[in-house]
C-alpha cells in the first residue's frame, strides 16, 4: 500500500484524491530505494508506472529538505514533447498539495517564454534533450545544484540519436548528483556506455524487458494481399470491434495523413498524429482525443511511447512495425494498468519475414484471424519450417544424405581421375616396381628428364 511507504502528507493526500492505493511492482521495489540516494538502472516494460516510481521519491525529497537559494534540483529528460506533456502532467497531479513547481522546456515552443519560465527557478525541469541543450548554450539554466537527473525512456533517447546530447547535459550538471535511468530495453545500442558514463554503482532492477509478453493483451495477425486490400480490412474491423479509442499505426508520415483522411471519409471520427505537425497543432489532437471528441488517432512511432490516453482498447498496425521493441510499444498503448486490450496487425507478403521474427524474438506466436467476406488470396510462405523433432530430424537425415552423397562423390572423382592418366598410356612398367604409396594412391609413376 502506498500509505505504508515514508512518503511526504502532500503527496500521500494526491495518491488518495487520485485513488491510488496499490503500487506496481517498479513502484513498490524502486521507490525505497531512490529515497535512500541510491543511483538505479530500471528496465521495466511500458504501462508498468515508472513515472510515478521516480517522480513521487524526487518530490518527497524537494518537500523535506527546503532549498530556497538553490537553482533548478530536479531534471528529467524525455525523448518526446508528447511524454515530456504527459510527465509534467503526473507532476501536476502529484504536487498538488504542495508548493512545487515545474517547468516544461520542449522543441516547438516560444524560446523566449521558456526562457522566463527557467527564470522563476522552478524545482523541477520536464525537457527533450535537444532544445534544453539549447538553453544551455546560451547559460539560461543553472545546473550545479541539481539534486537528481531521470532519464526516462533512455533506449528510445539512443535510438533518436540524443546520445551526445544527454552526455553534455550529465557532464554540465552537478557531480554528486543522484541519477535514475529508465529504458524498456537494456539491449539498444550504446546504452551501457551511457549508464557507465553518467550512473555511479547503480542498484539493478531488471523487473521486466521489452521482450516479455503483455498478458492482458490479445495479439492477431490479418493476412492482406496489398494496401488496398489493408485498407478495407481496416475499415471492417473498425466497424466489428467494441471499442472506446482506437490507434492506427502506419510507418511513415504520408500514409498517416492519407489513411486518417480516408477514416474520416467512412463516417468515422479521427485525427492524425506525426512528426511533421506544429506543437499546437498536436496538442489540439491529443486533447480532442481525451476529451472523446475523436474516437481514432491514427499515428506513427511518434505516439508509441509517452502517450497515456485512457481508454484505448484497440490497436492496429496498419504497417508491421521494424522490430520486436517497438512493437512492443505500440501494442503497450492498450491494456494499461491491468485492463484488456487488442492489437491487431495487418501483414502483406512482403512483411511475412519481419512478423516471423518479431514472433521469433518476443518468443510467442501471434493468433491468426481471418476478416468475414474479406479473405484474401496471401495465405503466407508456401513452404514453412518444420518445428522441433520433426525440423530435427529433417536435418539430421539432411545431413546423412549429403554425408553420403558427398562420399560417392568424392569416389567417382578418384576413379574418373585415374581412368583419365591411363588414357593413352601403352607402355610397359619399369623393371623395379614402385612400393604403393610411395608416390600416391593410384598415380602413376613418372620418368626422369636425361
Amino acid at each position: 500500500m502506498f500509505s505504508e511507504l515514508p512518503l511526504h502528507n502532500c503527496l500521500q493526500k494526491s495518491l488518495a484524491k487520485l485513488g491510488l492505493e496499490e503500487p506496481t511492482e517498479v513502484q513498490l521495489r524502486g521507490i525505497p530505494l531512490a529515497l535512500e540516494g541510491k543511483d538505479l538502472l530500471i528496465s521495466a516494460e511500458t504501462g508498468s508506472g515508472k513515472t510515478a516510481a521516480y517522480l513521487l521519491p524526487m518530490l518527497h525529497r524537494f518537500l523535506e529538505l527546503d532549498a530556497p537559494k538553490s537553482a533548478t534540483r530536479g531534471l528529467v529528460l524525455l525523448p518526446t514533447r508528447e511524454l515530456a506533456r504527459q510527465v509534467f502532467k503526473h507532476f501536476t497531479l502529484l504536487a498538488e498539495f504542495s508548493q512545487l513547481k515545474a517547468g516544461l522546456i520542449t522543441g516547438g515552443e516560444d524560446f523566449k517564454y521558456q526562457r522566463s519560465l527557467i527564470r522563476k527557478n522552478p524545482e523541477l525541469i520536464i525537457a527533450t534533450p535537444g532544445r534544453l541543450l539549447e538553453h544551455l548554450s546560451h547559460n539560461n539554466i543553472d545546473l550545479s545544484d541539481l539534486e537528481v537527473l531521470v532519464l526516462d525512456e533512455a533506449d528510445r533517447m539512443l535510438d533518436m540519436g540524443f546520445s551526445e546530447d544527454v552526455l553534455k547535459i550529465a557532464e554540465g550538471s552537478r557531480p554528486e548528483r543522484q541519477t535514475l535511468l529508465l529504458s524498456a530495453t537494456l539491449k539498444t545500442r550504446g546504452l551501457m556506455t551511457v549508464v557507465k558514463k553518467v550512473l555511479r554503482e547503480p542498484t539493478q532492477l531488471l523487473l521486466s524487458g521489452a521482450r516479455d509478453q503483455h498478458t492482458s493483451i490479445r495479439q492477431q495477425i490479418v493476412l492482406a494481399d496489398d494496401v488496398a486490400h489493408k485498407q478495407k480490412l481496416l475499415f471492417r474491423l473498425l466497424e466489428l470491434e467494441t471499442y472506446n479509442k482506437a490507434i492506427v499505426f502506419s510507418n511513415t508520415k504520408v500514409q498517416a495523413d492519407r489513411l486518417s483522411g480516408l477514416i474520416r471519409y467512412h463516417k468515422f471520427r479521427a485525427g492524425v498524429l506525426h512528426g511533421d505537425m506544429e506543437q499546437d497543432d498536436r496538442n489540439r489532437v491529443m486533447d480532442l482525443m481525451r476529451r472523446d471528441q475523436i474516437s481514432i488517432l491514427v499515428a506513427t512511432d511518434v505516439a508509441a511511447r509517452g502517450l497515456d490516453i485512457a481508454g484505448v482498447d484497440l490497436v492496429v498496425n496498419f504497417d508491421m512495425p521494424r522490430s520486436g521493441d517497438e512493437h512492443v510499444h505500440r501494442i503497450g498503448r492498450t491494456g494499461r494498468a491491468g485492463e484488456s486490450g487488442l492489437a491487431i496487425s495487418l501483414i502483406a507478403a512482403s512483411e511475412w519475414n519481419l512478423m516471423s521474427s518479431i514472433e521469433r524474438y518476443l518468443r510467442m506466436e501471434f493468433e491468426r484471424r481471418d476478416v468475414p467476406g474479406l479473405e484474401g488470396k496471401y495465405k503466407g510462405p508456401a513452404k514453412l519450417k518444420a518445428s522441433g523433432k520433426a525440423a530435427g530430424k529433417r536435418k539430421e537425415l539432411g545431413r546423412k544424405k549429403s554425408a553420403k552423397s558427398d562420399s560417392e562423390s568424392v569416389k567417382k572423382t578418384k576413379l574418373r581421375h585415374r581412368d583419365q592418366k591411363q588414357v593413352g598410356n601403352r607402355r610397359k612398367p619399369s623393371a623395379a616396381p614402385v612400393e604403393k604409396g610411395a608416390l600416391g594412391d593410384g598415380l602413376a609413376p613418372f620418368k626422369k628428364r636425361s
